[in-house]
């Protein structure tokens, strides 16, 4: 049973890139709320600004997100409304707030997710690859031993398989997948929604040989064809 006095955590989902693809509700619901806990409040107020909305904010990031929880809760459980934010998509997935989520839930404070943009659904959608069911396992190790243990469970994976990575860390992400799960279907996409968007479909190999030539730069979503298909090609 949820806390009737207590304010709620308004899980808001923000543009990936593009300003305009924010929802209505979300806009509203950043106006309404007493406090926006934001990850950078940098990016955050950058879109506050372009839509004249005036809510204080305050930060929430790894690195402090677990010394804040309990004073958000604090407030909440006072009736406060919070808004939670990351860079761009919608909080949560791959990003901070998981602390504060399941405090909120122990406290029985109302949980409301305001949906919008997401960077796995749209690579997803533009990949072109089977989405009858599909993986999603976030960024995988920073380090190639661990990074490799990792690919090899996936190896063998019948699912879709989506991922981010850095850009920094790119190019050694595909070496890896190509020495662990072989020549694939892949599509690379970098800066969705963004004025240099770009969407690369190919091989694994292909798609090393381009990131080779090109500095990589920007965030990357990347969706990797299932074993099953790869075998059936």
């Amino acid at each position: 049973m949820q806390n009737a006095s207590s304010g709620t955590l308004y899980l808001v989902s923000t543009p990936i890139g593009n300003l305009e693809d924010i929802t209505l509700r979300a806009l509203r619901i950043l106006k309404e709320v007493d406090l926006i806990a934001a990850e950078d409040t940098r990016q955050t107020r950058r879109l506050l600004t372009h839509y004249d909305i005036q809510t204080p904010l305050t930060s929430y990031f790894e690195g402090n997100e677990r010394s804040k929880c309990d004073k958000l809760i604090e407030r909440l459980q006072t009736g406060e409304t919070i808004a939670l934010v990351s860079d761009a998509g919608t909080p949560i997935i791959s990003d901070p707030g998981y602390p504060l989520l399941r405090g909120c839930i122990d406290a029985e404070i109302p949980i409301v997710p305001i949906p919008g943009a997401s960077a796995v659904v749209s690579a997803a959608s533009v990949s072109g690859l089977p989405l009858h069911n599909f993986t999603f396992e976030g960024f995988l190790s920073p380090k190639s031993g661990k990074r490799k243990r990792q690919l090899s469970v996936l190896a063998d994976e019948e699912r879709t398989l989506i991922l981010f990575e850095s850009p920094h860390r790119l190019r050694r992400f595909l070496e890896d997948a190509l020495e662990v799960l072989g020549e694939r279907d892949i599509v690379v996409t970098r800066e969705l929604t963004k004025r240099f968007e770009e969407i690369f479909r190919g091989k694994v190999s292909e798609a090393l040989e381009k990131f080779r030539g090109t500095a990589p730069r920007g965030e990357f979503t990347i969706v990797i064809a299932s074993k099953r298909r790869s075998d059936n090609n």
